[in-house]
């Protein structure tokens, strides 16, 4: 197993050989790929977690605030898999796993640039899923609830974001069991939590109470 992030403090935390890349670079990430393939002889698992949440309120953000958003959470992603889907197909096996996020289902306000990053990142991870799955590649999506995570918990601590209902709240220790446990097997969207999964619905049946909730409930944070 191999760490990569671009903050090697934390990586040094981890105990595992690491690289330092900041993935939003996307050619120097494939060239990162394309180096522990060559090292190592095969990447059987990418799992592909790097992301970024912060934005300014829309009337404060340019359409650089956007694709920069994108590129970390989206771009790259992509560029993982199609770095390494090539050795995949070849072996007949392997595992990529593309973290999204539930808010990819159910935005929010002020939310616009990571829902749309993290729907994108979906979309590409089931359309291609079809494409790779008859040579044994199976590429799933995550959408792993909410996690105390930096990102998560700064959230809470930081931007007064209430604290998410207990259905909705995972361990990272919860959500690694999971992902062993369902990768590799037939279904693509591994769910931490199926409460999410009702937004879509509700939506489409109850549009208009829908949004009332939450707009009622963005205004009142």
């Amino acid at each position: 197993m191999i760490g990569l992030a671009r903050r090697e403090e934390l990586l040094k935390e981890l105990g595992l050989p690491y690289r330092v890349c900041d993935v939003s670079d996307t050619e120097a990430f494939a060239v990162l790929l394309a180096d522990v393939e060559r090292e190592h002889g095969r990447i059987d698992i990418l799992a592909n977690n790097a992301g970024v949440g912060e934005m300014a309120p829309f009337e404060d953000s340019t359409i650089d605030d956007y694709r920069a958003m994108l590129e970390t959470n989206f771009f790259a992603a992509v560029a993982g898999t199609l770095q390494v889907l090539p050795g995949m197909r070849t072996r007949r096996s392997g595992v990529i796993v593309n973290v999204s996020s539930d808010a990819a289902r159910a935005p929010e306000p002020g939310n616009g640039a990571y829902s749309s990053s993290k729907a994108a990142l979906s979309a590409f991870t089931e359309s291609i899923s079809y494409e790779v799955e008859s040579f044994g590649v199976r590429v799933h999506v995550l959408y792993p609830a909410w996690v105390p995570t930096a990102m998560g918990q700064g959230a809470v601590d930081d931007e007064a974001m209430p604290l998410p209902p207990k259905a909705v709240r995972r361990t990272a220790e919860q959500v690694s069991k999971l992902l062993l446990d369902k990768m590799g097997g037939p279904v693509i969207a591994i769910n931490a939590s199926k409460l999410p999964m009702v937004a879509g619905i509700a939506r489409t049946i109850f549009e208009r109470g829908y949004r009332y909730g939450i707009k009622r409930a963005f205004w009142e944070r």
